[in-house]
């Protein structure tokens, strides 16, 4: 019998100046990978540095987790960005990243974009394909995280990137594949034995229940724990226990 194996993600080194943000201490151990903030919606250059020290100390793959140039909002308001604007801010963002994670003797492992970047890449093939190739212009051996089923995906692989599909068990989903809206009631799952047990139906069944009914269907190789989440470091270990607890395997991409 095959093993199903599956990473854990969390967003994390947001944290920016004085300002702590998120639960980065508790979650290192928890998960198997990070995606890390490069300066744009969050994480200055001293607070990139400690994010990248304290996944090193962990054995946690790190990822860059580029966003809009959007302090204020935290990188989750929609910008109006030229696809050739998109290109150049994904790619000054894993360089400013990368240059932590050289110091540290560490290799970058995977990009994710943030927030409203990430879901404007599922849904406009112009600002996908930006991000996609500025991935393959900075390293094109570099796996990029996308949502299944989008045209973000379908960008990823024409651009000869591997594309590995994420899942959300702490975000609803609509019967159409998307997230649902953070506006809309019960998009947010804070119960950690909820989010645990929607883990299980992703990794195991494929499958979970939508917001607006019925269930949808989901391809996780990697599921992501967010790090603004309140409830995060006990969302992640439930999870984690549950996955385990059932012979999941756990393990960076």
């Amino acid at each position: 019998m095959v093993s199903v194996v599956v990473d854990l993600n969390a967003d994390a080194g947001e944290s920016y100046g004085a300002f702590t943000y998120g639960h980065d201490r508790e979650v290192f151990p928890l998960v198997t990978s990070v995606n890390l903030a490069c300066g744009f919606h969050g994480g200055s250059p001293s607070r990139i540095r400690e994010a990248v020290a304290l996944a090193k100390a962990h054995g946690v793959a790190v990822g860059a987790h580029p966003g809009f140039p959007d302090l204020v909002g935290f990188g989750r308001r929609d910008m109006a960005l030229s696809p050739e604007e998109v290109y150049a801010d994904v790619l000054y963002q894993l360089g400013a990243l990368y240059a932590f994670v050289k110091a540290e003797g560490l290799s970058l492992h995977h990009v994710k974009p943030h927030g409203a970047l990430y879901l404007k890449a599922c849904r406009d093939r112009e600002t996908a394909r930006a991000i996609a190739e500025a991935v393959k212009a900075f390293d094109p051996g570099l796996p990029l995280v996308v949502l299944p089923g989008t045209v973000y995906e379908e960008e990823a692989v024409r651009a000869g990137l591997r594309a590995v599909r994420e899942a959300f068990p702490e975000r609803a989903y609509l019967k159409s594949g998307q997230l649902a809206p953070r506006s809309m009631p019960g998009s947010w799952i804070t119960d950690p034995e909820e989010a645990a047990r929607r883990a299980l139906d992703m990794v195991l069944r494929g499958r979970v229940e939508a917001l607006d009914g019925g269930e949808v269907e989901v391809q996780a190789e990697t599921l992501c724990i967010h790090g603004d989440n309140p409830r995060a470091p006990e969302v992640a270990r439930a999870v984690r226990r549950a996955l385990e607890g059932a012979g999941v395997r756990i393990q960076a991409f």
